[in-house]
């Protein structure tokens, strides 16, 4: 295992790319946009919902506000570290009193069909900005990332994804 001193200074490099930019805008922007879902067209969706449809909702809502919160107190803590407000030190320390939740394993079962789609669409969003920044936030800690399965890399799994959505036009 590597220790943090060994792990690759990625912050400079994805400040010097706009990478952060990007990352902290699209965060805060689907936090934005999931909380005045769930607090308005969301709201009325959850009220034609059967009783398991309506608990799957409540669950994947406060799952989703858990995350999307963690997410937030990591972009900002990042963003103090960019702009010169806090040393990384502090922000370590800070960071690591940010838990992340582990993502549902498995979603569905009854009711899980009766989730509005722009619910589904926000639970997706949310987890794969969450996926991004555990990665980021576990590389920056010095951990190792599981490895991907052989004869698979993140080149060809995107490639696989976009031939599926399009069909191999």
């Amino acid at each position: 295992m590597r220790s943090p001193s060994d792990a690759v200074a990625l912050t400079p490099r994805l400040l010097a790319s706009g990478g952060f930019d990007l990352l902290y805008r699209e965060g805060m922007g689907l936090i934005e946009e999931v909380a005045a879902y769930l607090d308005g067209e969301g709201r009325g969706e959850s009220k034609a919902l059967g009783r398991d449809g309506a608990f799957i909702y409540a669950t994947e809502s406060m799952r989703l506000t858990t995350r999307l919160m963690q997410l937030a107190s990591w972009l900002l803590l990042q963003r103090a570290v960019n702009e010169g407000e806090i040393s990384p030190v502090q922000a370590r320390s800070e960071k690591s009193k940010v838990k992340f939740s582990a993502l549902p394993s498995d979603r569905g079962g009854p009711g899980w069909d009766e989730i509005p789609d722009t619910m589904k669409a926000y639970i997706a969003k949310g987890d794969r900005l969450f996926e991004r920044v555990v990665k980021f936030d576990r590389i920056e800690r010095g951990e190792e990332l599981p490895a991907e399965p052989e004869g698979e890399n993140a080149l060809s799994a995107q490639m696989d994804r976009l031939k599926a959505a399009f069909g191999g036009l």
